[in-house]
């Protein structure tokens, strides 16, 4: 259960670094938010996607507004598209000011592997990463672009019952999991929001982080610290040196170093050239939970067969 007006601040200092020093955050809040039930990574990871894709839309500079509201939709309201069922909801809106999104574009924007960026500045997946994410939190997303007015992304997600008073008692809660840890990961992925998530997942869990934008970054910060580091986290698809070819000249000077990948693409097809028990695979999209808990398992491993 969680109060957006708390999860927003503690991302505040991650968007501003994630956004640059010309990208104007700000960040209002609507009187009597509610809270709701989410995973707060997944929440997180949604909100810096969407934030990515503002910065990207204003090289030059400009303005993101993040607002929260509550709003109330009835039976043949015309604010909201007719999939909405009638209800009270809590609204995040991600607001920029750039170049916007041509018409076209909105109505293929959620899918797969759409993308409007260059070749290798984007995978396509970050915004169908938020549209499987909000729909699973039982949510809704959807995209405007009025012309000349930039572009406004809209999450409208239910209000918590039982944080609100209106249902049974919540459950107690289950003992959680210690996915505390320690020890130097290298994490290689040239998405900007999944590389500050996964160094925010594992750095507050007591891991030491060392990040690299791509596959030849990745390697050049592993020779300098090639004795401090016990675990490699890369994306499989990157330009230029990707994540296999990574994996294999850094085995050539630790043969039994642990190998993370993370990618877009289903297991079933990236294990076809991946195995080795020395190596694990998380698909994306996915939690700061599921990446600590991973990596809370190899250190498991590690330890168990003393690699």
């Amino acid at each position: 259960v969680l109060k957006l007006s708390d999860a927003l601040g503690d991302l505040s200092n991650l968007l501003r670094r994630l956004i640059g020093s010309s990208i104007e955050l700000q960040v209002i809040h609507g009187r009597g938010i509610q809270p709701v039930l989410v995973d707060q990574g997944q929440l997180e990871q949604v909100i810096v996607n969407l934030a990515v894709n503002a910065r990207d839309a204003m090289p030059d500079g400009g303005v993101l507004t993040i607002k929260t509201a509550m709003v109330r939709v009835t039976d043949g309201d015309k604010t909201f598209p007719p999939v909405v069922v009638p209800g009270d909801y809590v609204e995040i809106s991600v607001k920029d000011s750039g170049h916007g999104i041509s018409e076209d574009n909105l109505n293929k924007i959620f899918e797969p592997f759409f993308t409007t960026k260059s070749v290798g500045q984007g995978t396509g997946l970050g915004l169908a990463t938020v549209y499987g994410i909000v729909k699973q939190m039982g949510g809704y997303v959807f995209a405007y672009s009025p012309p000349g007015e930039g572009a406004e992304f809209q999450v409208l997600l239910k209000p918590h019952a039982h944080a609100a008073g209106t249902g049974d008692e919540t459950p107690a809660a289950t003992k959680v999991r210690d996915l505390s840890g320690s020890g130097t990961i290298l994490i290689v992925e040239d998405e900007d929001p999944v590389r500050i998530l996964v160094d925010r997942a594992l750095t507050a869990r007591g891991y030491t982080v060392i990040e690299a934008i791509n596959g030849e970054e990745g390697w050049d910060l592993f020779q300098e610290h090639a004795d401090e580091i016990d675990l490699l986290v890369t994306d499989v698809v990157m330009p230029g040196l990707d994540g296999p070819g990574l994996a294999s000249k850094v085995r050539s000077a630790r043969k039994n170093l642990p190998v993370l990948f993370i990618s877009g693409y289903a297991e079933s097809i990236v294990r076809q050239n991946l195995e080795d028990a020395r190596n694990y695979f998380l698909q994306k999209p996915f939690s700061l939970k599921d990446m600590a808990a991973k990596v809370k398992e190899i250190a498991e491993d590690t330890k168990k067969n003393k690699i």
